[in-house]
């Protein structure tokens, strides 16, 4: 690879970093809680009310307002989940799990990704090569900060969970690239 084109990669990365940095700023500064609040708070936010899980299908979720989601969910995962706020690259708490698992999303509990498609691609952002079922996401076009994305929703509550990429390892070639925040793996749900 040529210096210039290592040099333009390097840039493009820094500005990528600068954006969701200003994203995040941009869409109020979320609150600074310890890790061990917020792993406590991100275990409740499935379990607030018992009976999530089993009902999940009778639940109207695209018709809960913005007051049920910040009672339901941590600040942090309100600004992710709901303002679609990207959390900063290699912060989140399942960028670097290795469990085997499903990974559900935090606000309405749906399977949306398997451990089993899960891969380092060092984005910075658990990424996973498809979703378990297709039809657990939706695929938005995004044309937030200048550039032209694909945004990843929770098909049955709407929640963002990122973006996907066409630059993946698999014969699909996708990399979804989702927010720790807006997922729970199984294992922190019990």
């Amino acid at each position: 690879m040529s210096k210039q084109i290592y040099l333009a990669i390097k840039l493009i990365l820094i500005l990528l970093i600068l954006v969701v940095g200003f994203q995040m700023i941009e869409n109020q500064p979320m609150n600074a809680e310890s890790s061990e609040d917020s792993d406590a708070q991100s275990k409740i936010a499935l379990t607030k009310e018992p009976s999530v899980l089993e009902e999940a299908q009778d639940i109207d979720w695209k018709s809960k307002g913005e007051d049920y989601w910040k009672e339901k969910m941590t600040p942090e995962q309100f600004q992710v989940s709901r303002k679609a706020v990207t959390e900063m690259p290699f912060s989140g708490k399942y960028y670097k799990d290795k469990r085997k698992g499903d990974y559900r999303c935090s606000s309405c509990g749906q399977v949306l990704f398997s451990s089993d498609t899960k891969y380092d691609s060092g984005s910075g952002w658990p990424s996973f090569t498809d979703p378990v079922n297709t039809q657990n996401v939706r695929l938005i076009t995004d044309n937030s900060h200048g550039m032209q994305r694909t945004e990843v929703v929770c098909a049955r509550c709407g929640a963002h969970l990122g973006h996907v990429f066409n630059d993946g390892p698999s014969e699909s070639g996708n990399r979804f690239c989702i927010n720790s925040l807006s997922l729970v793996h199984e294992l922190d749900q019990k």
